[in-house]
């Protein structure tokens, strides 16, 4: 039985995770799951690029990426679904993985986007995702 489930969409498309949702809210239903949906900020760390930009810039991303993830939630399951929404700052997989474990999610759901030839069936966050958690991972197409 699952009691949590995590599912990570990209908000840098809205309306594109959707189905994501979708399958992931349906599946917290069936077994009375808590739904937690995370999106993950680009972390420019130390970078050249990082430099330009100070905590504040970083702290009204955060907030404006909390809002717009919101947003992508009610839009496409409701805005009475229980859901807790959160967004971290970092790769995408990586940041997916540590939410899971901290969660203690049973199950991950994540949609498998955009292709490149090198990696025909799934998108390169989705697949390190896969060969990486200890969590069972649901791919949506």
């Amino acid at each position: 039985m699952i009691k949590s489930i995590l599912c990570a969409i990209d908000i840098s498309n809205p309306g594109e995770d959707a189905k994501v949702l979708k399958h992931a809210a349906r599946i917290a239903q069936m077994d009375n799951a808590q739904l937690d949906v995370v999106t993950v900020l680009p972390d420019y760390g130390m970078s050249v690029v990082g430099s330009f930009f100070n905590q504040d810039h970083h702290d009204e991303a955060l907030k404006a990426a909390k809002t717009q993830l919101k947003e992508e939630v009610a839009n496409a399951i409701g805005a009475d679904t229980k859901v807790r929404h959160i967004v971290t700052t970092g790769k995408a997989y990586d940041e997916v993985l540590k939410v899971a474990k901290e969660a203690k999610s049973d199950l991950i759901v994540v949609g498998a986007h955009k292709p490149d030839f090198k990696d025909y069936l799934l998108g390169p966050n989705a697949a390190r995702i896969v060969r990486h958690s200890k969590a069972s991972v649901y791919v949506v197409r």
